[in-house]
């Protein structure tokens, strides 16, 4: 039973990060592709659309990272067990490779698969990643925000430019915003009640709700 749970979430985490590489920088491509008929604006849309839609429609059964950085930092206040992280990664970045090379055989090299790329200095480009939107970071950096967003295109594309700004700023951004959260919620929660369970939206994923009493 537990093989399969964990089988469930795997293939949860790779079908939403699927999809959000699909409809994102899907979105990038299709811009680039007509010359702009989306706009800045409609492709931070299209990005905040997906990752609402996959929050609702697999935060129940993954917990919908969908995100190495969300991965990583539930890790990192003990909201989420050792053994899955690398898994999760996995499964993230599958999708993401996955939905990135759908997104080259239909449409092509444009936009460069969708690639995130720094236009500004590397030093102002990763406190972009840190910390701002895709409205206001998009032009910038791309506003990735998600390690597995960057690399699908990356390795499909093979566009590499200062692709650990990608990795880094999200990270210890995601990392940052779990502690600080702790600390200004002031109580342990249900970590301290279930350790060791993976957790979603709405608490332990498979577990009864009784666990959370």
């Amino acid at each position: 039973m537990t093989h399969r749970a964990d089988l469930r979430r795997l293939v949860a985490e790779g079908v939403g990060t699927f999809f959000l590489v699909l409809i994102g920088p899907g979105a990038v491509m299709v811009d680039a592709y007509t010359g702009g008929a989306i706009g800045h604006t409609g492709v931070a849309l299209a990005f905040a659309f997906v990752v609402t839609t996959m929050v609702y429609a697999l935060g129940h059964l993954s917990g919908a990272h969908i995100n190495p950085a969300v991965t990583i930092g539930f890790w990192s206040v003990r909201r989420f067990p050792s053994r899955e992280v690398g898994p999760y990664l996995v499964a993230q970045l599958l999708g993401a490779v996955a939905a990135s090379g759908f997104l080259r055989g239909v449409l092509g090299p444009v936009g460069h698969v969708g690639a995130t790329l720094p236009s500004l200095p590397v030093g102002s480009a990763f406190a972009v990643e840190w910390g701002s939107c895709a409205l206001t970071g998009g032009p910038l950096t791309g506003a990735s925000k998600n390690p597995a967003r960057s690399f699908g295109p990356a390795f499909v594309g093979g566009t590499w430019t200062a692709h650990w700004i990608y990795w880094a700023a999200p990270i210890t951004a995601m990392v940052t915003a779990a502690r600080l959260y702790d600390f200004l919620r002031g109580a342990p929660g249900v970590r301290v009640v279930a350790p060791g369970l993976a957790l979603g939206v709405e608490g332990p994923i498979d577990e009864p709700a009784s666990r959370l009493h």
